[in-house]
């Protein structure tokens, strides 16, 4: 399982990953079972960025790994869109994957407003 400094710039995303990694040392809590003793979330407090909110989590799996996921919300009311990428990649604790979740969701942003800028 691939394995990732809680410190360390993600290489995609550069010093965003190493904002990201720290807003997760700060902020990380753990999340409520969701049904079953095999599943366990663990959530950041969503993040605000521009007009993006930004809601990582990484589930415990029932070998004892955890996936990751992250949810990017913009808009209001009933124009509201909400992008959901959930990750192949497996990690061995809950703060890997909560930051290459962070990280990707600030990569996508990040090239989100290069494009509206260009």
């Amino acid at each position: 399982m691939p394995k990732s400094g809680l410190f360390r710039p993600h290489p995609e995303t550069g010093t965003l990953g190493l904002l990201a990694s720290r807003l997760f040392s700060l902020l990380c809590v753990p999340g409520p079972s969701w049904g079953t003793a095999l599943f366990m979330n663990h959530h950041l407090h969503p993040i605000e960025v521009g007009k993006y909110r930004v809601s990582p989590v990484a589930t415990q799996l029932d070998d004892g790994g955890f996936a990751a996921s992250v949810s990017i919300r913009s808009g209001k009311g009933s124009a509201t869109h909400d992008r959901v990428s959930r990750f192949s990649t497996l990690f061995d604790n809950a703060p890997a994957a909560l930051h290459y979740a962070t990280a990707h969701a600030m990569a996508w942003i990040g090239e989100r407003n290069a494009a509206a800028h260009a």
